[in-house]
């Protein structure tokens, strides 16, 4: 079997970054995580291993008891912030810059009179903090959502880890269906995450099938899946190597690997041995 990984794969820098912050703190017991820093069950699981405290993140509106709360890479609204601070809380902020720069494109939209448009995932922390600094939006998940809105100016901005095809049409769309509005569209997909699917998109041409090594909740890992299934290639999401199905696998002669932006390096290396330990030669389908 011939293993290919993508030429970019595996953690962003925001997500090395945050990691390195909670490495170096001295005293987890007095720092409370503030949902999940990254959506990668294996971190997780590491840090609750090293004492810190995780408010989940459906559950966030509970005071944390710990004098500190690290505030994760996907962020917080500054209404969350303030909050947080008139109660008293130290804030550890970890928040990836480049979903600072999308909570800072919406709210100069919506302080400029535009009724702003999320596109993301509704549900999300990432939206849910952009969206709670914001009286007037709506957040749109699918070409299907996109409606005729009353307003004559509109301002779009995306989650970062978004699929540039998603946004585009999403874009074209609210273009089609407001023909009189004014429109201002602003490219929040951060550069990591073009990256990753780019890299895809060249490993589709290369391989048979594609592994995608990932968290089951996290957004950029299931656009990497998604983008799989959308160009007509079987896929096989894990979140670690004890996950890998065998025959899944086998009968393949060339795999594709990828990993989302909060996989750790150790992770992926451990499926690629994993998938070049399986029996040879493949067999045939």
């Amino acid at each position: 079997m011939n293993v290919i990984r993508a030429d970019v794969l595996g953690m962003c820098f925001g997500v090395r970054d945050a990691l390195k912050v909670v490495d170096n703190l001295d005293k987890p017991s007095d720092v409370t995580i503030h949902g999940q820093i990254v959506h990668n069950e294996q971190v997780l699981f590491q840090l609750e291993a090293q004492g810190f405290a995780m408010a989940r993140e459906t559950d966030r509106r509970k005071l944390p008891e710990t004098p500190f709360v690290l505030i994760t890479a996907h962020g917080v609204s500054d209404r969350e912030r303030n909050r947080l601070q008139a109660a008293g809380k130290r804030l550890i902020d970890t928040t990836c810059p480049l979903v600072t720069r999308v909570h800072q494109a919406a709210q100069r939209l919506h302080a400029d009179g535009f009724f702003v448009l999320v596109i993301g995932s509704r549900r999300h922390v990432e939206v849910q903090g952009i969206i709670e600094d914001l009286d007037r939006f709506v957040v749109i998940e699918s070409v299907d959502e996109v409606a005729t809105y009353p307003v004559p100016r509109l301002g779009i901005v995306s989650q970062t880890t978004a699929t540039l095809h998603q946004v585009k049409c999403i874009v074209e769309a609210v273009e089609s269906k407001n023909p009189e509005a004014e429109i201002h569209s602003i490219d929040t997909v951060c550069q990591p995450t073009k990256e990753h699917q780019r890299a895809l998109e060249r490993l589709l041409q290369r391989t048979e099938a594609v592994v995608v090594v990932g968290g089951r909740n996290s957004n950029n890992t299931r656009e990497l899946v998604n983008l799989c299934r959308a160009r007509g290639k079987p896929v096989h999401h894990i979140t670690s190597a004890d996950e890998l199905d065998p025959d899944w696998v086998l009968g393949y002669e060339t795999i594709g690997l990828t990993a989302g932006t909060s996989t750790l390096d150790a992770t992926i290396n451990a499926v690629h041995q994993a998938l070049l330990d399986l029996p040879q030669p493949a067999r045939s389908r």
